[in-house]
């Protein structure tokens, strides 16, 4: 069975397929080559090998196997829990830290970090992804709700897919948006040539950003970013199609260093939805991540920041 079909059109002449999808995919060479002996890869519509060589505007198609799913295990990684009863927690996670077990990061991750801490937490995600209600980006700070057990995470989860629940962010894009306010309705798929990367795409799934400027400098503008739909990476591509790249996306946007980032200024601020149990109204904030208020000082010349919360 296939996880998924990757198509890309060959930017430039290469002497092996594996050598070339290498370059173009994060799979590594030795998986490619297992792949590709298997009959994995199509070249033009022909059957492609290890060896086949590549030319430039070639199509070539690699059905990825499933791989099968493995038991993440505990590991005593700090966490910032900002708020734990005995259905969820409420945690501030820190840039740099993916939230569940992948190819390329089999540890290490926030679930990693939760099954040490939590003895209790949901099965509805699987074995790699338990309690895990939503996810946000390696290196996008902010705040995530877990669920401890499946009642709660059926629950949450109907919240976000409804949109009950709301996920705030901010960030700083580049350039001076005119506008005092906004919404990015775009569509957004897998890159047509570039797997790492999403777009927006004429078929892919609707896509909802709502955005207000909280202040203007110039070279820069801060943002607060309200998702309406949750597709991966939507505010670095819809702010990227807008002409208005996130600060520091080193995939979408620009770097800025001499702002003193580290990775990409997106934030998620703040998190409001209904207690699964009680009922009650829960509005949580985090504060920005160091390099991020750094960064806003510089453009501010040391002045006083704008009020995001």
């Amino acid at each position: 069975m296939n996880a998924e079909t990757v198509v890309l059109i060959a930017e430039s002449d290469a002497p092996r397929a594996d050598a070339y999808l290498a370059s173009a995919t994060d799979y590594t060479r030795s998986q490619l080559q297992k792949w590709l002996k298997d009959g994995a890869l199509s070249v033009n519509g022909k059957q492609g090998k290890p060896n086949t060589a590549i030319r430039a505007g070639d199509t070539l198609r690699l059905a990825v196997p499933e791989a099968p799913e493995t038991v993440a295990v505990p590991q005593d990684i700090p966490l910032d829990i900002v708020y734990e009863d005995e259905d969820l927690c409420v945690i501030h996670k820190p840039k740099g830290m993916v939230v569940h077990p992948a190819p390329g990061n089999p540890d290490g991750t926030l679930v990693n970090a939760l099954l040490f801490h939590f003895a209790e937490l949901s099965g509805v995600g699987g074995a790699q992804r338990p309690g895990i209600v939503h996810r946000i980006d390696r290196d996008t700070s902010g705040l995530l709700v877990v669920a401890k057990n499946d009642t709660a995470h059926e629950r949450l989860a109907a919240q976000f897919a409804d949109h009950s629940a709301h996920r705030s962010y901010v960030c700083l894009v580049h350039g001076n948006w005119k506008e005092d306010s906004g919404t990015i309705d775009a569509p957004i798929g897998r890159h047509p040539v570039d797997r790492k990367r999403m777009a927006v795409v004429p078929n892919g799934r609707r896509a909802v950003t709502h955005w207000r400027v909280l202040q203007r400098y110039g070279e820069a503008t801060f943002l607060a970013v309200e998702l309406e739909t949750g597709r991966t990476h939507q505010i670095r591509v819809h702010m990227a199609y807008s002409k208005h790249p996130i600060l520091g996306d080193p995939v979408y946007g620009s770097t800025a260093p001499k702002l003193g980032l580290y990775s990409q200024a997106l934030h998620g601020c703040r998190l409001t939805f209904t207690h699964p149990r009680t009922g009650e109204t829960m509005v949580f904030t985090a504060p920005l991540p160091s390099d991020f208020e750094t960064a806003l000082r510089r453009l501010s010349d040391g002045g006083t920041l704008p009020d995001w919360r």
